[in-house]
């Protein structure tokens, strides 16, 4: 992701497509980040990349056990992060990962498909010299603490900034930085080749573009650059940074490792009169990626290849520091109305922000709010005349899973549905939101309008 981004963000979900045609067998998946007040609950999130979009990857920035849960039972492939800060503990006895691994993975596996995890985000680029010396020996203690309890369908692996790279230009001369490439990505490199996975990066040409190379970074017809040293000539900055990461691996020895994508994007919305960044742009630059990841043409050094590309974000997070631009990277609006036509909505449709006249609306409690404010709501609702709390109550129907997040939203909703189910009956002193996907899961069934 963007470096100050990978600072600010916690909670990313991750795009994979496999071919082009979405409609019929494609798998996709967007960076799920929650640095906002005014997103929907993680149960109603899943619920609607499951029923309203071809989205079946997600991948967390951390492990968190609520949007875990949220996505049991949808057959949505979930990929969650251990924290930087962990990396060293890690690295020495191995029951520091079992024990991880068995909180944050056992108590949700098989019911949530979590098939990947990741070891940290954009470590080199931190530059904590103590995760990075440890970062190695860490993965393989993760690994092999999957395999010790049996949950050996289970990845690991770690994203990089394309900070690694020492020189990029052109491709050919791609290398990791100076002492790390010996020292650090050699090793970690072959780490990747024993255990098959993929080595991670995010790349951003949105970071490189300027008006006489916007045609370059979102795959328009230009006149392209040319690489004397291997004769290849590029049509787009994307394969451009992706050979220079190459060339940087072959240098050491290891061309032969998969290199996947972990973070890649568009802003929609950036300070006003900002050349190349409009919902047009980020259209423009997510569609032309993935024609081209998954046409199987692959990349002038890396022919006939498609790559498992993650696609930056899922929301417009409200709360991120920094330029216009870090608050709208999102493929959706909080209230789950699409910013643009990305193609992935199962139904089509572009960025209105309209809902069709009639369509039910539900009131569920906003991500991030205080376990006192969630409380306090539940007390409400349940002492006020005409709403039925028995569902949330130990043995019913919602009593599971049982968190405040979850019983919050299920009584905010019941009261929203026995009021004239206006807006401003869904506020609750700003913890509440309008959703006009259904929160109902399993047995659990939300009242509707």
């Amino acid at each position: 992701m963007p470096t100050s981004m990978a600072i600010a963000s916690t909670l990313f979900l991750c795009i994979y497509v496999s071919v082009f045609n979405l409609a019929h067998s494609a798998f996709v998946g967007v960076n799920y980040g929650t640095l906002a007040n005014n997103l929907p609950p993680p149960s109603v999130v899943a619920n609607f990349l499951k029923t309203k979009t071809y989205v079946n990857h997600v991948k967390l920035f951390d492990a968190n056990p609520d949007v875990i849960r949220a996505f049991a039972n949808t057959q949505i492939s979930l990929v969650i992060t251990v924290p930087n800060g962990l990396i060293p503990s890690f690295a020495g006895a191995q029951s520091v990962s079992v024990d991880w691994v068995k909180s944050n993975v056992v108590p949700f596996y098989p019911s949530t498909n979590i098939t990947l995890i990741l070891l940290g985000n954009e470590v080199m680029y931190n530059k904590d010299k103590n995760q990075i010396a440890h970062l190695v020996p860490a993965l393989w203690k993760l690994n092999s603490a999957l395999k010790s309890l049996k949950l050996t369908h289970i990845r690991v692996s770690t994203p990089h900034s394309l900070g690694i790279l020492v020189a990029s230009n052109p491709p050919s001369t791609g290398r990791f930085r100076r002492v790390y490439d010996r020292v650090i990505f050699a090793p970690l490199l072959d780490y990747h080749r024993k255990t098959k996975t993929a080595f991670i990066v995010n790349p951003y040409p949105y970071f490189g573009y300027s008006h006489s190379t916007i045609d370059f970074a979102m795959f328009k017809k230009n006149a392209g650059v040319h690489d004397a040293r291997t004769g290849k000539t590029y049509t787009n900055m994307f394969d451009y940074l992706m050979d220079a990461v190459h060339s940087a691996a072959k240098r050491l020895g290891y061309g032969d490792v998969e290199i996947a994508v972990g973070e890649t994007g568009w802003p929609s919305k950036g300070k006003p009169g900002q050349f190349g960044v409009s919902s047009e742009d980020a259209r423009t630059y997510n569609t032309n990626l993935l024609k081209h990841v998954n046409s199987g043409k692959g990349t002038p050094l890396m022919p006939n290849r498609n790559f498992d590309t993650y696609i930056f974000a899922l929301f417009n997070e409200n709360l991120k520091p920094g330029p216009i631009a870090e608050r709208n990277w999102g493929l959706f609006n909080a209230d789950l109305t699409p910013v643009y036509d990305a193609g992935i909505m199962r139904t089509g449709g572009g960025g209105t922000g309209t809902r069709a006249h009639g369509e039910s609306k539900w009131c569920v409690a906003k991500l991030g709010i205080s376990a006192t404010a969630l409380q306090a709501n539940i007390d409400y609702v349940c002492s006020t005349t005409g709403v039925d709390c028995r569902a949330i109550q130990m043995g019913g129907a919602c009593f599971q899973p049982n968190t405040l997040q979850s019983h919050a939203s299920y009584a905010m909703n019941a009261y929203y549905q026995s009021t004239a189910r206006n807006d401003f009956n869904c506020d609750f002193s700003n913890s509440a939101v309008i959703t006009t996907t259904d929160p109902s899961y399993n047995g659990c069934r939300y009242q509707a309008s």
